[in-house]
């Protein structure tokens, strides 16, 4: 597991999102990610599944391009 920890001007410290990390773990590293999970049909913020599959299978699950899926949500980040 890959967690990018980085800190912003003001000095608090932001973890990035990648792809291997669970549902789960993107959602606690940002909350902001639940809107964009929704508005592409991943309603699985509550799933079980979301605590053991990465953003990378969820992707792939749901007929997304991983590298298309992660593109935006760093795009809708600001990451």
């Amino acid at each position: 597991m890959l967690f990018v920890i980085e800190s912003d001007k003001g000095g608090n410290i932001m973890a990035g999102i990648t792809k291997d990390m669970t549902v789960a773990q993107a959602i606690a590293a940002n909350q902001n990610i639940i809107p964009i999970l929704m508005d592409i049909g991943m309603h699985c913020i509550g799933c079980p599944a979301s605590q053991g599959e990465t953003l990378e299978e969820a992707a792939l699950v749901h007929g997304l391009d991983p590298d298309d899926f992660m593109d935006r949500i760093r795009e809708e980040l600001g990451e």
